[in-house]
């Protein structure tokens, strides 16, 4: 990852962004150069303007001050985005953020930009040099603010790109047994417990769910346990994070179309990368709260004896589910790694899975679908995490008349509610297997994006770990 710098001393670095109200010429610029960026920000002042002087690449950025703070600090990650790849085109290898306002935070904002924004996923290429990014570091000058809070940024960022790296390796590279032991070595890197089982102790916890799913698969499935507790803790019962990990989805019997669906989805262990990263962010910022996350992981295959569509499926909680769908195995899993929860008495458990085209479908790429019981405090607090990070949330109904959607002649229920509120219907399944406060994230859309879109790139997006980091930094 690129790092973020802090120096104060540098007085005529080679690129520059500068964040201004009004912008002042403090780089010893030449009069008719300054005269003519002046002119140019006099005619337009709502457009960032990029410059090049005898080899500098100068950009400035001047501030919006009617704006939404959130919203100011999105667009400047995004122009952040936008200089990463104007330099990386001027081969250029170091950028210095100088911030002409008092608003420290937008520094944070800018060099977060750049730093996503240079993201490259390119490990299975036979000379990845040859297609690297430049950049090698992001250096925020002439500032004041709180190294702390570079430290911090350099983690979150360092964690989202262990993400994208997850969500972009192919299932080749990375099966259940993969996901799991990435997660040990963040563990073992930031100072989290990982506890991973096994199909025969999977077996022993009758997960019904997880190995209906994993029975037309060759690989065996595994169970994640992460877990951060520091001695000062602030909360008393932890917080719970569920991932949905199925790092192949095929559809299984029900098997998907492959243009624009199936070759795509090595993304469908998103949720667990999410969690996984967080954890990582989390224990290495040595943040106060005592946090678990939760990783069912398999992939879902149409061979050997796969789950068919009719079959009753019996889940950890001895509840039996009647089985119509098994593109629908998001939600089987979830539900016993939900079930598992219960013993830690959380105090709010949050699952995150691309789960549903129907949520995808409703709002795109824009942003998350969330649901459930959590408490309205809580719900303020996530969104709130959401907002700020400009991973915004959609909160959708999750009436009781969508219950009856789910209810099966033959079993305790269905996993499939029918043509309408998909979205709704899975949360509304995964929510009988909790009896604590609980929220559901379904990141169907902004998980992974086929063409690139500002620093969330192209590819894998971390989604969920910035979102969770916030929430986490500030209850």
């Amino acid at each position: 990852m690129t790092p973020i710098l802090l120096n104060n001393k540098v007085k005529e670095p080679s690129h520059i962004l500068v964040i201004a109200e009004k912008f002042q010429n403090e780089f010893g610029l030449p009069d008719k150069v300054n005269d003519y960026i002046q002119a140019r920000l006099k005619a337009d002042d709502k457009k960032p303007l990029s410059y090049n002087y005898i080899g500098k690449y100068i950009s400035i950025y001047i501030l919006d001050k009617s704006k939404e703070k959130n919203k100011r600090n999105e667009e400047l990650r995004r122009h952040g985005a936008a200089v990463a790849d104007a330099l990386n085109a001027h081969k250029g290898k170091e950028i210095y953020i100088y911030n002409q306002t008092k608003q420290s935070h937008l520094s944070l904002a800018a060099a977060e930009g750049i730093v996503l924004g240079n993201y490259q996923f390119n490990r299975h290429r036979s000379h990845p040099d040859k297609s690297a990014n430049t950049i090698a570091s992001v250096i925020i000058a002439n500032t004041t603010i709180n190294p702390g809070l570079v430290k911090e940024l350099n983690v979150v960022c360092e964690a989202t790109c262990l993400a994208r790296d997850l969500v972009n390796e192919p299932v080749n590279h990375l099966n259940a047994t993969d996901l799991s032991n990435a997660f040990k070595k963040m563990g073992k890197d930031a100072g989290f417990k990982v506890d991973v089982y096994n199909k025969a102790k999977i077996t022993q916890l009758k997960m019904g769910g997880l190995l209906a799913v994993n029975a037309g698969s060759v690989d065996e499935p595994t169970f994640s346990i992460m877990e951060y507790k520091p001695a000062n803790a602030k909360n008393k019962k932890p917080f719970v994070l569920v991932g949905k990990g199925v790092v192949y989805d095929t559809g299984g019997l029900s098997l998907k179309p492959t243009p624009n669906s199936m070759d795509m989805m090595k993304c469908d262990m998103a949720g667990a990368a999410a969690v996984g990263a967080a954890m990582y962010a989390i224990a290495k910022s040595k943040l106060k709260v005592h946090v678990i996350a939760l990783v069912p992981a398999t992939d879902n295959r149409p061979g050997f004896n796969a789950f068919a569509p009719g079959d009753i499926i019996t889940m950890m909680d001895g509840s039996t589910v009647e089985m119509l769908n098994s593109d629908a195995e998001g939600r089987m899993i979830l539900a016993d790694a939900l079930h598992f929860a219960k013993r830690y008495e959380p105090s709010l458990t949050i699952d995150v899975a691309t789960l549903t085209g129907s949520a995808a479908a409703a709002i795109g790429p824009m942003g998350i679908v969330g649901m459930g019981t959590a408490s309205d405090k809580q719900k303020v607090k996530i969104h709130e995490s959401g907002l700020s990070v400009y991973e915004r949330i959609a909160e959708f109904p999750f009436w009781d008349e969508y219950d009856e959607l789910m209810k099966s002649d033959i079993a305790d229920q269905k996993n499939l509610g029918g043509p309408f509120a998909g979205a709704i219907t899975a949360g509304k399944f995964l929510n009988k297997f909790t009896n604590y406060p609980y929220y559901h994230l379904d990141i169907a859309g902004p998980a992974f994006l086929t063409a690139k879109d500002s620093y969330r790139g192209k590819g894998g997006t971390g989604v969920g770990v910035r979102l969770f980091f916030d929430l986490f930094k500030n209850l």
